[in-house]
């Protein structure tokens, strides 16, 4: 990752924030564990200990996150809601996701329950944020039903699960992390990684299938600009 090196040290950190910054790309960018973006900056001449990387993650994660959610353009009509099972500590937790039309993560939400009482949650949650949608596609899970009704009674709600093709693939990157970690130790950690493992694949993850080769190598490199400036917004 070629960051500028003129970019000013962060209060408080010994090494220049473009390290930190590396460490956090391809931790998210890749299916890696802490362990191995170690030994990636050793060998770089860049000595530190896995329990800095994970700090590292922690602390800038949610920073890079936000300043992708924040330049996001506007958000399609047509939202794809679904749920998935998340084993904690061996209890069964809930993993409430949205998407739009073209895949891109809008937001998660980790639950104890799959009910209307957690479906009103997430849906409130989602409205609160991008406003109401003309088009709501789910699964056959019937505790959509009235939420949908009393928060987007505009919306059209097609419950089908063959049509809701497209937030299935969002949830295979969750499932490859979730077995790198061990499985995740608490809901709040789950919500916290997740959250912004989310959003840092929406830029660097663009739908290679879709773009032609030189289409797919400027999205790539819009999104290591994206990168660098949001590195240089870091803040200790």
């Amino acid at each position: 990752m070629k960051i500028p090196a003129e970019m000013p040290r962060l209060k408080g950190y010994r090494f220049p924030r473009e390290v930190v910054a590396y460490a956090v790309w391809v931790y998210h960018r890749f299916a890696l564990s802490t362990a191995d973006v170690e030994d990636l900056l050793a060998e770089r001449g860049v000595i530190v200990s896995r329990e800095t990387v994970r700090k590292w993650v922690n602390r800038f994660g949610r920073h890079f996150a936000d300043c992708i959610e924040r330049d996001r353009p506007a958000v399609a009509y047509k939202w794809h809601l679904d749920e998935v099972v998340v084993p904690i500590n061996g209890v069964k937790r809930w993993l409430w996701r949205a998407v739009d039309w073209s895949g891109d993560v809008l937001d998660i939400l980790v639950q104890p329950r799959r009910n209307a009482k957690a479906a009103r949650r997430f849906l409130k949650q989602l409205i609160a944020r991008f406003g109401q949608p003309r088009i709501i596609i789910t699964d056959k899970l019937r505790s959509y039903i009235k939420p949908i009704r009393q928060l987007a009674p505009n919306a059209d709600h097609r419950a089908h699960k063959g049509i809701n093709n497209r937030i299935e693939g969002s949830h295979r990157p969750t499932r490859k992390r979730e077995k790198l970690m061990g499985r995740f130790k608490s809901p709040r950690q789950a919500q916290r990684f997740l959250s912004a493992h989310d959003q840092i694949n929406t830029i660097f993850r663009p739908r290679r299938y879709r773009l032609s080769a030189i289409s797919y190598r400027h999205a790539r490199a819009a999104a290591f600009g994206l990168w660098e400036d949001y590195a240089a917004e870091m803040a200790a």
